[in-house]
């Protein structure tokens, strides 16, 4: 057998192993123990979003002053935002205490590749359905 040849195909197989492989990304949102039920619900929104595209959320609440001395504000909150978010994405990292700040992670339930609304796909979708319009226009003139 030739080495290069083997080479060659070995390069090609990592190169397309390295395409298909997904980079998870850590996004990460900010809240203080008491936070308006309206900005709680944004946020809420904005990590049920995170999730939807396929990423992990870090939840980090902040303690100021005396909010330090009662750190189970802050953890009933997070059990609260887990209990809300539960259909979508579950507790990879349970809440723990780490300075003045309180951290959790939240994991999708699905995979970044099992996520239809990856952007290679809606540009797929998109230039599959610009072709398909331009044909039709081809055809009708």
């Amino acid at each position: 057998m030739d080495f290069g040849k083997y080479k060659y195909e070995s390069a090609q197989k990592e190169r397309a192993a390295r395409r298909n492989q997904s980079q998870t990304i850590i996004k990460e949102m900010k809240l203080r123990p008491k936070i308006d039920p309206h900005d709680y619900e944004t946020k809420k929104g904005h990590i049920s979003r995170f999730l939807n595209q396929g990423d992990k959320v870090k939840v980090t609440i902040m303690f100021r002053g005396r909010e330090q001395s009662r750190p189970e504000l802050g953890f009933r909150l997070l059990e609260q935002l887990a209990e809300d978010i539960a259909d979508i994405g579950f507790v990879e990292y349970t809440p723990k205490q780490e300075g003045r700040n309180m951290i959790m992670v939240i994991a999708p339930l699905k995979k970044k590749s099992e996520v239809k609304g990856s952007k290679s796909q809606q540009r797929r979708d998109r230039d599959k359905m610009i072709s398909e319009r331009d044909q039709a226009d081809a055809e009708s003139a």
